[in-house]
Order: C-alpha cells, then sequence, then structure tokens
C-alpha cells in the first residue's frame, strides 16, 4: 500500500519523449501511451507482487480491455509524469487507472482491465488471494 496517497497501489513514471513516439501530426503516437501504461502496470506488479512470482505460482497476467481520453497532445520534449493505481478490484478482475500530466496538467486519462489466466488451463481464473487480501487491508484502512 502506498502511504502517500489514497490510491491503492499507485505508481509513478518519468516519461521521456523520443522521436520515435511522435506520429506524423507532431504528437505522441497512440502505441506509446499503450506502451507507457503497461510499464506502469509492470510497474506496479514489481512493486508489490512480482511478477516471476506470480507466474511461478500459474499466474498469467492479461489485459482484456483499455480505454483512453486524450485531453490534450503531448509532444516532443514535452516532460510528461504517468501516474497509475488499481482503483477496483473484483472477484477475477483489476482495474488499472493512469493519467499522464505535463506541467501538472491532465493530458491523457486511461483504464486497463486486468485479469489472470491459470497457466495449466489458459482460462480466466480469480485473482491471486495476496492481491485480493491486499485490497481489502487497504480498504478497510480507508
Amino acid at each position: 500500500m502506498n502511504a502517500e496517497t489514497d490510491r491503492f497501489l499507485a505508481v509513478t513514471l518519468d516519461v521521456r519523449v523520443s522521436t520515435y513516439d511522435i506520429d506524423y501530426a507532431g504528437h505522441v503516437s497512440n502505441i506509446s501511451y499503450f506502451r507507457w501504461l503497461e510499464d506502469m502496470r509492470l510497474k506496479i506488479l514489481e512493486e508489490y507482487f512480482p511478477l516471476d512470482e506470480l507466474m511461478q505460482e500459474g499466474y498469467m497476467p492479461i489485459l482484456a480491455g483499455s480505454q483512453i481520453k486524450y485531453k490534450r497532445a503531448i509532444r516532443l520534449f514535452d516532460k510528461p509524469k504517468g501516474e497509475m493505481w488499481i482503483s477496483d478490484i473484483t472477484a477475477a478482475t483489476m482495474t488499472f487507472t493512469g493519467r499522464f500530466l505535463v506541467n501538472g496538467e491532465v493530458c491523457t486519462e486511461a483504464s486497463h482491465q486486468g485479469l489472470f489466466i491459470s497457466s495449466t488451463t489458459a482460462r480466466p481464473c480469480r485473482l491471486p488471494p495476496r492481491i485480493v487480501e491486499a485490497y481489502k487491508t487497504w480498504q478497510e484502512k480507508k
């Protein structure tokens, strides 16, 4: 849990906009946003529930859906800061909420619906118990 915020398992990421991130219109390409969001989603797992451990236990994380709202273009030489946290958990899914800010202004908001599949059946399964327990504990302390 992240005691500095009221967001469950929050992470931040300072993003470097590279020339290959820019599309023909002169702003960051959609694919770059997805890459940065995936970097933050993996950072959450690395910091709180290491991916290698989850996979050894038979849990394979996947994305079931994504949504992005663009509020303002991010361009070359901007210095975006990414933020992501888990905003909701059910028995089988997690909602990752993220955003990118430039100079404190929200440029992009996004959400990912994540779940786990079993490494033995390749079918969706319930979330790992330790993730569900951590979320319940965090909710009780709110």
